[in-house]
């Protein structure tokens, strides 16, 4: 998502400079008793949208959205599905959510477009839906179209999100696929260099159970320093179980290796 951050200072820069200049802009494409003006571009209204998100009003941020994405704008679309699927400034739904990540990811969009990483990231969304299904809606748990979104992602728009599930797949032979270490630790590795403290960790203890015992505990070290706190928890115990296998000597090697992985940024 780096374009889309980069692109999203872009535009917080032009708005969010002076308030003076954020009113005026408002007052072109939106009015608070009717809303969004039906003469505004959609590029401008998603403009707004943006503005008006960062200043906290949510709501107006919601509208002027919907009026950008029904008018074409695609990352209009991934801010409503975002804001659903999280339930930011919505009451959550994941099922609204997975309605928009589809429109997304119907759209035709060439890899290193502008728009790719919208399209990446509701491929990615959508595969979780479809790994899991949505209750109290129509959407049933399918690991096989969930593998075909994952798919697609992994290999058209190099998504190491995407890659991880793909390496996952192949290990257990989910989702249509046929299991092959091979196959994994290729997804795996995609994703490894990208990274993916998940794929890291994975791909480590996958080195460790074929006898490569000092770099498999490095790299799942190295992926415990790395990882978001809702992964930390799996990676830790996959690590933990390593190290108790392990005798003192490998252990200290591995340390000190995973301190010039983290260092280096070595693989």
């Amino acid at each position: 998502m780096v374009r889309a951050s980069a692109y999203s200072a872009l535009v917080a820069a032009s708005l969010l400079g002076a308030a003076g200049e954020a009113r005026a802009f408002d007052d072109k494409v939106f009015d608070d008793k009717t809303g969004v003006k039906p003469e505004s571009s959609p590029w401008a209204v998603f403009q707004f949208g943006f503005s008006a998100y960062k200043s906290g009003h949510k709501d107006q941020a919601v509208e002027a959205y919907r009026y950008a994405a029904e008018n074409g704008q695609i990352g209009a679309t991934w801010k409503l599905a975002r804001m659903y699927a999280e339930g930011d400034g919505v009451a959550q739904n994941d099922y609204e959510a997975f309605k928009f990540f589809s429109e997304i990811a119907e759209q035709d969009v060439e890899p290193g477009s502008p728009e790719e990483s919208y399209v990446s990231d509701a491929l990615v969304a959508l595969g979780g839906y479809m790994k899991h299904g949505i209750p109290g809606s129509p959407v049933s748990a399918n690991p096989v179209a969930a593998q075909e979104y994952y798919m697609r992602a992994a290999a058209n728009y190099r998504n190491p999100n995407a890659q991880f599930e793909m390496g996952k797949m192949f290990l257990k032979g989910d989702g249509g696929v046929k299991a092959s270490v091979r196959q994994a630790g290729r997804w795996l590795q995609l994703a490894a260099e990208k990274g993916h403290a998940g794929a890291q960790a994975t791909l480590g203890n996958l080195l460790f159970e074929s006898g490569k015992v000092v770099r498999g505990l490095a790299m799942m070290t190295a992926a415990l320093e790395r990882a978001q706190p809702a992964d930390q928890p799996w990676i830790r115990g996959m690590q933990e179980e390593a190290f108790a296998l392990a005798d003192e000597s490998d252990r200290r090697t591995a340390i000190s290796l995973a301190e010039d992985i983290l260092t280096k940024g070595n693989q």
